[in-house]
């Protein structure tokens, strides 16, 4: 059992942003830390410190562009000695409906800007990844305009749910490991 879990979750700052697919990490990261308050860390990130099943969670949120979130959230990982194997990343997938989630432990960036980065500067993927579906565009149009607009007001229908669902994964992986969460999230 690790005796810190860093919770990365990835968007773009701004308010421009804040609303948008592509910052579905930091809604759920905004959603677990809703009992706690944010604090400015010196790796350009927002912290929050949580307990899930007994164990220390820092919430983060990076400061920087999604493009740029390998920095902080290496900066913050060495802060607290933690290892990618107690690294959970959520962020947004294209290649998943929306409204569905799946879990998993390392794999590609599949053309993931933010993975891609924190990746580099690991040196590793073997971290998790809580993935957020959000579909992708119907018709012709660019996924990276796509991801960068507001939810429809039929997704935001479902939206407080996905987020509440996106939260509970996370507590699930950190309280009764990958296999467990998955079973429990992977086939909803």
């Amino acid at each position: 059992m690790a005796d810190r879990w860093l919770v990365f979750g990835l968007g773009n700052p701004g308010d421009q942003y804040a609303k948008t697919r592509h910052n579905i990490g930091q809604m759920v990261i905004d959603y677990m830390a809703a009992n706690s308050k944010f604090s400015t860390h010196k790796s350009r990130t927002q912290i929050a410190d949580i307990r899930v099943a007994g164990q220390s969670v820092t919430l983060a949120k990076s400061q920087l562009y999604m493009n740029e979130s390998g920095a902080p959230c290496k900066a913050l990982a060495d802060f607290y000695k933690i290892t990618p194997n107690n690294l959970i990343v959520i962020h947004d997938e294209l290649d998943i409906p929306f409204n569905t989630i799946r879990l998993k432990l390392g794999g590609g960036d599949n053309g993931h800007n933010g993975l891609k980065d924190i990746t580099t500067h690991f040196s590793s993927s073997d971290y998790y990844r809580v993935r957020i579906g959000i579909g992708r565009p119907v018709g012709p149009g660019d996924p990276a305009d796509f991801v960068l607009k507001p939810f429809t007001s039929t997704e935001k229908k479902d939206l407080e749910d996905l987020i509440a669902r996106g939260a509970e994964v996370v507590e699930t992986l950190i309280e009764k490991g990958l296999e467990s969460a998955q079973q429990d999230f992977n086939n909803k």
